[in-house]
């Protein structure tokens, strides 16, 4: 364990059936231990200062239930919890951290290797748990993605929901397998070669079983965010907030070999101080990860179009390794969907595709008519490797009423161009399961929750948001039947449309992993040249003396374009109008010799790529 840090929160076990508890209860001046389990027992805590009470006990071994009472009053699960057996309301389990791993030798995957494939545990399978979901990571594998996503983990109210309502941020989801279920999957995921990112959330708390604000000053009413109080990050007492959020971090790095943390919506953490939480929690994660001679990424997910989020901080910057770049998405998709609603007007315009593609953003600083305003700001020396790109995630298809996934919204040509306009992108590519076979269930928002007027409110909530879409109202988020909607149907791909959509996939992903001008997401050794007459981009890319051209046509019509290309013959090497990809036939020319300017007609709505490699002269 590196020597600048060790656990130091919640019931930590030090072997021997001797157990560590510490707690921050700051709004309290006594705190007990309530051993519920094997047998009762009440324990004073010693106050250690700062708001911090602790106490060692013997004779304490793995699966003890314990709870803390707060001023004689209260008893409430330790905020630190590492495992609720059963629900967020009773006791928390003492957990032995030790694990058979088998990756000792695992150092992680660098980042411009990383292909991401987001899940959720809860529908990723029928059983919804880890251990399920090891039996698919092959296919994943087949598939060509190097990481593995979880939506978040942390403890939840009930057994069905996104995660985002966790309220014990250190303890693995009871339904999906606790502690010893993530181990597995974690281990299993490395045997195969794949890095595991975690989705956390620090800038809100779930509402039911959330008793964090009745223990310390963990909230300050100073900001408001769409789910209440802010986490206080740079209030008075926020140190020690800061420092359960940290540990939190790399309790998860440390304690189950987590390879990445995707930061939940960093534009909600609010934060005014010299040193951010954020620039903190970089600092100290690249140390832990040095100690562990592994690499640790960072990723937030943030609509700020805001270069600082990414720039070292000896530049200015938060320094965070990579970000949610939301925009290429909702360009892509306006144009093959066709959306008109709110959310989507300010990405209608073809040269915002254009930029999307040039700089990882859309909006670099124009005037945007949603937000009234200019947004964004030109994230210039970024490498590609730092945005994270998707055509489908669990918000773009979770948040809509009806929860329908891109392929319920477009044909299958455009669910290939998609495809190809992401995965063939300068950029860290992003998959939502299911997606690589175009999945025909929806993803839905669905909770579990045991307070009837929070489950009421929530139902409510949903039908105000989507009062404007029509007059049905929206899946019943607390029926199990709007969860069980979401669970993938795997069995899809092994015909049809789907099979050839999940083989699409995996030889665009070699493609991408195989070409030398495509393997490293480089927007630096590119060029665009648009043609928005017919809502076709083409994009040359290049790496010494290998060069691809890949063209997207977006449009319903041939696309008829004249390029200027370096000399040499240029073969097709992909095309997704295709007669194997089960389109209506390619209209490219197998190869283009070109000598000065060349001209192409590309099929509707489809994407072609061409190689061209020089041989390099040698000498006699």
């Amino acid at each position: 364990m590196p020597s600048f840090w060790k656990p130091r929160l919640g019931a930590v076990y030090l072997g021997d059936r001797t157990c560590r508890f510490r707690v921050w209860a700051s709004k309290h001046e006594r705190v007990d231990l309530h051993i519920t389990a094997p047998a009762d027992r009440v324990v004073p805590m010693r106050p250690m200062g700062a708001g911090y009470f602790e106490v060692t006990l013997d004779d304490i071994g793995p699966g003890a239930r314990y709870l803390y009472r707060l001023d004689d009053a209260v008893e409430r699960p330790d905020p630190a919890s590492r495992f609720q057996p059963t629900t967020v309301h009773e006791p928390s389990a003492v957990v032995d951290p030790s694990f058979p791993w088998t990756d000792a030798h695992w150092h992680g995957v660098p980042l411009d290797k990383y292909v991401i494939y987001e899940l959720h545990v809860g529908t990723f399978t029928p059983e919804g748990t880890f251990d399920a979901a090891v039996a698919h990571l092959d296919e994943l594998v087949d598939l060509g993605v190097t990481a593995v996503e979880l939506m978040p983990v942390a403890q939840f109210a009930g057994a069905r929901g996104w995660g985002y309502d966790g309220v014990y941020p250190f303890a693995p989801q009871n339904s999906y397998g606790g502690p010893a279920g993530l181990r597995r999957l974690v281990d299993a995921c490395h045997a195969r070669g794949l890095a595991v990112v975690l989705d956390v959330v620090y800038n809100h708390f779930g509402p039911e079983g959330g008793y964090l604000h009745e223990f310390a000053h963990y909230f300050t009413d100073r900001y408001k965010t769409p789910w209440g109080d802010a986490v206080n990050v740079d209030g008075p007492k926020s140190d020690e907030v800061r420092r359960y959020l940290i540990e939190n971090a790399l309790y998860w790095v440390h304690e189950f070999h987590i390879d990445a943390l995707r930061l939940d919506a960093i534009h909600a953490i609010h934060d005014a101080t010299a040193t951010p939480f954020l620039m903190e929690l970089v600092d100290v994660a690249g140390r832990y990860a040095t100690d562990l001679n592994r690499q640790v990424h960072l990723i937030a997910e943030s609509d700020l179009n805001d270069p600082r989020v990414l720039r070292p901080p000896e530049l200015g910057g938060l320094g965070l390794h990579a970000q949610w770049a939301d925009d290429l998405h909702h360009c892509v998709f306006t144009i093959l969907a066709g959306e008109e609603c709110p959310y989507y007007r300010d990405y209608n315009e073809f040269d915002l595709l254009v930029n999307a593609y040039q700089h990882g953003y859309a909006y670099t600083g124009q005037f945007s008519a949603t937000r009234e305003r200019r947004h964004g700001n030109q994230p210039v020396n970024l490498p590609g490797r730092q945005f994270v790109v998707c055509i489908q995630n669990h918000d773009q298809i979770g948040n809509r009423k009806l929860g329908e996934r891109f392929g319920a919204l477009v044909g299958f040509e455009a669910q290939k161009l998609a495809a190809g306009a992401v995965l063939l992108a300068p950029y860290t590519p992003m998959l939502f399961m299911g997606e690589e076979y175009g999945e025909t269930a929806p993803f839905l928002y669905f909770v579990d929750f045991s307070d009837a007027d929070l489950v009421e409110a929530v139902r409510r909530g949903r039908k105000e948001e989507f009062q404007m879409s029509g007059s049905d109202d929206p899946p019943d988020p607390q029926a199990e039947v709007t969860f069980r909607r979401s669970v993938l149907n795997r069995d899809l791909r092994h015909s049809g449309n789907h099979k050839t959509l999940w083989e699409f996939y995996r030889e665009v992903l070699r493609l991408r992993r195989e070409s030398p001008a495509l393997r490293f997401p480089d927007k630096e050794r590119m060029r665009l040249t648009a043609f928005p007459e017919y809502r076709t981009l083409a994009v040359e890319r290049w790496d010494g003396d290998a060069e691809t051209l890949v063209v997207m046509n977006l449009s319903d019509r041939d696309a008829d374009i004249r390029l200027t290309l370096r000399e040499g013959t240029w073969q097709r090497v992909f095309d997704s109008a295709a007669e194997e990809w089960r389109g209506p036939g390619s209209v490219t020319p197998g190869a283009v010799v070109a000598h000065s300017e060349v001209r192409l007609t590309v099929a509707p709505t489809s994407v072609v790529v061409y190689s061209l490699r020089v041989e390099p002269l040698t000498h006699r």
